[in-house]
């Protein structure tokens, strides 16, 4: 059995709190305080605290996470609930991967095996997941398509490569080492006549 999902009582009131979510401030703390600072002044709307927490969108403590913060954004919030909710209900997910868009009798089925709660607390787990099913998008994050960028790779070529233009000839130095190794003498004619012939033989 897995442990009890959290549930409101009054599910009525999820959808304008999520909204008002939306539009309040980001609060250091989410508290029954905050609560009653946008609106929400009943004990039944208290229940939203224990909800919001287990689905990982403020701390224990209250502090908001960058899920909360992805409530805020009109363009994510839906599928930031989706997400949220297949943590929160991962074994319904492995029962039914597509669970919200089953019959309400598999729903309850579900819960209730899971669970192994009596009818009264399986109704109200289910009509809690009803809810945020319907604030949620399970289709997928929005896509924002870019243009693929394409790199130009720079193409080596050599003197081998058929793609050298034909005309173009590659340079080729050449480089000699000539190692001359002299005669022990002290006769300076000697080397004389060796750097002559050098000269008019080699040096061009």
């Amino acid at each position: 059995m897995t442990d009890t999902y959290p549930y409101m009582v009054s599910n009525n009131k999820m959808g304008p709190i999520f909204e008002k979510i939306k539009t309040a401030g980001r609060p250091l703390k989410f508290t029954n305080e905050f609560l009653k600072t946008i609106g929400f002044t009943s004990s039944n709307d208290r229940a939203i605290i224990p909800l919001l927490r287990r689905l990982g969108f403020i701390t224990d403590d209250g502090t908001p996470t960058a899920s909360y913060d992805k409530l805020k954004d009109s363009t994510q919030n839906k599928h930031v609930i989706a997400e949220r909710m297949k943590d929160l209900y991962s074994d319904l997910y492995t029962v039914n991967e597509n669970i919200h868009s089953a019959s309400d009798e598999e729903i309850k089925g579900a819960i209730s095996r899971i669970t192994g709660k009596d009818a009264k607390l399986v109704n109200y787990y289910f009509a809690t997941f009803k809810a945020l099913a319907s604030l949620a998008k399970f289709d997928g994050a929005p896509v924002v398509k870019k243009e693929k960028e394409k790199q130009e790779q720079p193409i080596e070529q050599s003197a081998f490569n058929p793609g050298v233009d034909s005309q173009v000839k590659p340079k080729t130095d050449f480089h000699y080492n000539i190692q001359i190794h002299l005669p022990a003498t002290t006769d300076i004619s000697v080397y004389n006549a060796i750097f002559k012939s050098l000269k008019d033989n080699l040096i061009i």
